[in-house]
């Protein structure tokens, strides 16, 4: 089932993950979450387990890792043609950004590397057929 989301006099746009993902942000599931594994850990370090210091330490740096994955997530761009980019931000629907400047041609060493690589693949494609076809 998808999700819409509803602005005065525009059309309901689906949510995108990234949309998703920045509702529903870590920092309040990963505080509860590894804030009650911290306090596990510090009862079982001082019941005399001493390995459990470590992850004592160990669960907010998990927890801060997590928030700032989170973050860069969010607030990286999308790339170019992915739903919840620029096209999903205008109301009406319409790509902001500017058109896309034409590739610039290729170059004879790219031409040549392209001929190389297509080779290889042809060489590649050769050996697993070889395989199928022996059982291996």
């Amino acid at each position: 089932m998808t999700e819409t989301i509803t602005t005065r006099g525009a059309p309901a746009a689906p949510l995108s993950l990234r949309s998703r993902l920045a509702a529903v942000p870590p920092r309040t599931w990963a505080k509860a979450a590894f804030l009650a594994l911290c306090l596990w850990q510090i009862s079982r370090a001082l019941g005399g387990n001493s390995l459990s210091w470590a992850y004592v330490f160990e669960w907010p740096l998990f927890a801060a890792y997590a928030i700032y994955m989170w973050w860069r997530f969010v607030h990286e761009a999308a790339p170019d043609g992915s739903p919840g980019g620029t096209a999903a931000a205008d109301p009406r629907g319409q790509d902001a950004a500017a058109p896309a400047a034409a590739p610039a041609p290729e170059t004879p060493e790219e031409l040549k590397e392209d001929a190389e690589m297509a080779a290889y693949n042809d060489y590649l494609a050769q050996l697993a057929e070889k395989d199928r076809a022996t059982g291996h």
